[in-house]
């Protein structure tokens, strides 16, 4: 079994490449903007809609390069991960494209939707309970069982190379952009947006957006080293995983502050945005708005891209609904 969360850190030619590899099998997602929501910020604000990804969220883009870098004999081993559900979803996917098997470990909390997307595309779970120290135990239970290639759901470099193409497109879709918003959990996706903006756009400032119930980048990032919790509890299911070298090394060097939102702020932004956009977002690509919403000092009078990760959503259990 590789571990290639040792491997080097990626380079901005790792995202040039992985963005040809992938290119194929992923959708180059548009860019929405709502008048109201610019009214009500105060900045003008510009929707990158990974929502319309394959599978659902940008993780495919991680996943893709992940398993399209594989060697022949690698690949044929199969590929496995531990996820609460995106990752887990889009290594399915992209294992499914290239006819090679998939094993996932997720908690049995995880949404039913995400679970039923896994299986879709032919992966297989194992279930574990709801905490990272469980969800790491039984990974490595899978793991030397099947010998398959770990494919780290964020701290793999190969998927940071991946993430990296949604902002590397953004930048191409979008001018004068002077700001970067993205929800931040394990750090995948912050990673890649300051690995392609330190190198082709070094003056956009990066914004990372974290639920106050599960704050641990936040903490992390004001106190100059990792701290992470075990098994936090958010609406933001996405967001519940800590940092991990790779990505702090990125978070720490190229992020300009990390902004957090409480519960009923992220319901209420994830609402509005259905509302007034018509579009499916999950709460934790509800996230940003929420913190933008909360913060408009920071962004009023910016031009700022704002990534919705995913919208795989569990249409029977939406936070609003009572009960």
């Amino acid at each position: 079994m590789k571990d290639h969360t040792d491997a080097p850190l990626p380079t901005f030619e790792d995202v040039i490449a992985a963005h040809e590899r992938i290119k194929p099998y992923i959708h180059r997602t548009p860019i929405l903007t709502s008048e109201y929501l610019n009214k009500l910020t105060g900045a003008e604000l510009f929707f990158k809609c990974e929502n319309f990804q394959k599978a659902g969220a940008f993780k495919v883009r991680g996943a893709t390069n992940a398993v399209f870098g594989l060697s022949e004999e690698d690949a044929a081993k199969g590929v496995a991960t531990h996820s609460s559900g995106n990752h887990a979803l889009s290594l399915s996917y992209a294992a499914g494209r290239r006819g090679i098997p998939c094993n996932v470990v997720m908690p049995r909390t995880a949404p039913q939707a995400k679970k039923d997307a896994v299986r879709g595309y032919g992966g297989t779970i194992t279930e574990c309970e709801p905490s990272t120290t469980s969800r790491e135990a039984v990974f490595a239970e899978v793991q030397a069982r099947t010998g398959a290639d770990f494919v780290h759901p964020y701290n793999d470099p190969r998927v940071i190379a991946g993430q990296a193409t949604c902002s590397r497109e953004v930048m191409e879709q979008v001018e004068g952009l002077d700001a970067v918003i993205a929800p931040i959990g394990g750090g995948g996706m912050i990673s890649g947006c300051c690995l392609t903006l330190s190198n082709i756009a070094p003056h956009v400032e990066i914004y990372a957006a974290e639920p106050e119930m599960a704050d641990d980048a936040y903490r992390s990032f004001k106190a100059g080293h990792i701290i992470a919790d075990d098994a936090p509890n958010t609406i933001a299911d996405g967001l519940k995983v800590p940092l991990k070298d790779n990505t702090w090394h990125f978070v720490s060097r190229h992020v300009t502050d990390i902004l957090t939102a409480s519960e009923q702020e992220i319901i209420d932004a994830m609402r509005l945005t259905w509302a007034r956009m018509k579009i499916v977002m999950e709460p934790s690509c509800a996230v940003p708005l929420a913190t933008i919403l909360k913060n408009p000092e920071v962004f009023r009078g910016k031009r700022v891209g704002v990534i919705v990760t995913g919208g795989n959503v569990d249409l029977d259990k939406l936070p609003w609904m009572a009960g």
